[in-house]
């Protein structure tokens, strides 16, 4: 029987690769060239998906079930978002490690029900609006949200603590005797599908509500955006231009963070001897940063891995749902001053 790692030897790529090109996921970053060799290796070994696939270790099923993944970003907002390409990643791995073929792939906008009929479950990544959620509870028999927790009395989730991870994050800027903190953040935004286009709405999101609390800033000095490394970049200069920055700033990702430091840098100033950060996601580009930064790091791969696993479960039998709330830390590197 030819499997996905056959083809990823021949084609050069991870099998996770492989699996996205088979399933026509349009998120997926990779060339033409590289999408039609894994097609044509494929066709040449003659793989066929098969819903009778053998049973994955330590789950008592005659076959492995078939899993969907459903995205609430677009493919260009989960492309732009290492955050969430991270959350893929880990399910993609943990679903190659039990031997379990992602049936389909999709992003919300596309959502249809006629889709996923013959599946066992699906996995959702991001957080859905009461609407959308009603349509996914009707449509499967076992989901497990991850990054969201609705409805805890009936679905499976995974997530982090934000607003504990955020405090965490900004008493430790106090507790170095920074006492005038700035924030740099996005929207929160919860996702529903209106006439087969995906709308959006802003939701709270925990990280400020902790930063407001704990810092009680000034208003001028917090700054929201858009979760990006451009609108990071734009948010600083505009703190830049009001004059007095603020003595540290707590910036609610990564990559706003990494477009903060470019902003901090083309104005002659440096970090932290002109004003320190503490940034959150802990993604791998962030010790690389002009300045290594100072970041709470959400364990995202595992909180994929770890929603294939109570996917699974509750495909063999499983009752009460569960809600996972996975460990965050902090990790103190030049960017805070420490």
């Amino acid at each position: 029987m030819v499997r996905l790692k056959d083809i990823a030897l021949q084609a050069h790529v991870s099998s996770a690769t492989v699996s996205r090109i088979l399933n026509r996921d349009d998120s997926l970053s990779v060339t033409e060239e590289t999408r039609e060799r894994v097609l044509r290796i494929a066709e040449e070994l003659g793989y066929q998906p098969s819903a009778k696939r053998r049973k994955p270790r330590g789950y008592g099923r005659d076959s492995a079930p078939l899993i969907g993944v459903v995205s609430c970003l677009s493919p260009e907002e989960e492309r732009q978002d290492p955050y969430f390409s991270a959350i893929r990643k880990g399910v993609e791995d943990e679903c190659f490690k039990q031997e379990i073929f992602i049936t389909s792939s999709i992003h919300l906008g596309s959502f249809q029900e006629h889709i996923f009929h013959e599946l066992d479950g699906v996995i959702v990544i991001g957080s859905l609006h009461d609407e959308a959620l009603t349509s996914i509870s009707g449509t499967f028999k076992h989901a497990v949200f991850i990054n969201s927790t609705p409805n805890p009395a009936r679905h499976d989730s995974v997530s982090a603590d934000f607003y504990a991870a955020a405090q965490q994050a900004i008493e430790h800027l106090l507790s170095l005797g920074y006492e005038r903190l700035g924030y740099i953040g996005g929207q929160e935004k919860e996702h529903t599908v209106k006439n087969g286009v995906n709308s959006k709405r802003t939701i709270e999101d925990k990280r400020l509500t902790a930063f407001l609390k704990t810092a009680r800033p000034q208003p001028d000095h917090v700054k929201i955006g858009e979760y990006s490394m451009h609108e990071g970049y734009r948010l600083m200069e505009e703190s830049i231009a009001g004059g007095t920055l603020p003595d540290a700033f707590f910036i609610a990702s990564d990559s706003m963070a990494i477009g903060a430091l470019k902003a901090l840098q083309e104005a002659g100033l440096q970090v932290p001897r002109d004003t320190a950060i503490v940034s959150f996601n802990g993604i791998e580009e962030a010790e690389f940063a002009s300045t290594p930064l100072t970041t709470v790091k959400v364990y995202t791969e595992e909180m994929g891995r770890t929603g294939v696993k109570l996917l699974l479960d509750r495909v063999n039998g499983r009752t009460i749902p569960l809600t996972v709330t996975l460990p965050t830390s902090l990790i103190v590197r030049q960017s805070c001053g420490s």
